[in-house]
C-alpha cells in the first residue's frame, strides 16, 4: 500500500468506527451517554447515499416489547422511519433524542418512527432503556430475518425511510444530525 494513503485509510476506519456499531459486538455503555453525547463527538462526517425509488419495502412482522405482533401492514399510508439499533450502540443512542422530537412534531402528519432493537438481552433490557430515556415511538425486537429482509447490513444504526406507498426512499448507516434527517423526512412527508 502507498504510504501516503495509509493515514487516510486509518482515518476512514476510525471515523466509520465512531459513526456506526457492529451489531455482533455488544459493548457496555454508560447509561448517561445518551444525555451527554453529541453527534459532533460521534460523527465528524457521514456520507449518506440518498436512494431514488429503488424497490418496495419488504413486509415484516415482529414482536413488540410486550410480545404483541407488529407488522408492516399496520403502517400503510404512513411515512415510516425504521431504525435498526441497540441500547449498547453509542451512535444509536445519540440519535434517539432527535427521533423523539421528530415523532412528537410530525405524528399528526403521518410519521411513524419505529425502533427495531437488535439487543440480545431481550425485551426487558430495551423496555428499561426506553422508560429511562422517554422513547415515545414503537419498539420491536429485531432478528436476523428482519435484517435479511432489508437487504442485510453489518453496522447500526441502519435506518430506512419508507414513503406512504411503501417504497424505500432513503437508507443511512451511522448517525446523522437530526436537522439533516428531518429535511429528508419532509421531502417524503409533505
Amino acid at each position: 500500500m502507498n504510504n501516503n494513503r495509509r493515514p487516510l485509510l486509518i482515518a476512514s476506519v476510525l471515523l466509520f468506527g465512531l459513526a456506526a456499531c457492529n451489531p455482533r459486538e455488544e459493548d457496555a455503555v454508560d447509561d448517561t451517554a445518551i444525555e451527554s453525547a453529541s453527534l459532533s463527538e460521534s460523527v465528524a462526517t457521514n456520507k449518506r447515499v440518498d436512494l431514488p425509488l429503488v424497490d418496495v419495502a419488504p413486509t415484516w412482522s415482529l414482536l413488540d416489547l410486550d410480545g404483541n405482533r407488529v407488522s408492516s401492514e399496520q403502517f400503510k399510508g404512513k411515512v415510516v422511519v425504521i431504525d435498526f439499533w441497540a441500547t449498547w450502540c453509542p451512535p444509536c443512542r445519540v440519535e434517539i433524542p432527535g427521533y423523539i422530537k421528530l415523532q412528537e412534531k410530525y405524528r399528526n402528519d403521518g410519521l411513524v418512527i419505529l425502533g427495531v432493537s437488535l439487543d440480545r438481552g431481550g425485551p426487558e433490557v430495551v423496555r428499561q432503556f426506553a422508560e429511562k430515556f422517554g422513547i415515545n415511538y414503537p419498539l420491536v425486537m429485531g432478528d436476523s430475518d428482519a435484517v435479511a429482509a432489508f437487504g442485510g447490513f453489518n453496522a447500526i444504526p441502519t435506518t430506512f425511510l419508507i414513503d406512504r406507498e411503501g417504497n424505500i426512499r432513503d437508507v443511512k448507516t451511522g448517525a446523522v444530525e437530526s436537522a439533516i434527517y428531518e429535511e429528508m423526512i419532509l421531502k417524503v412527508l409533505k
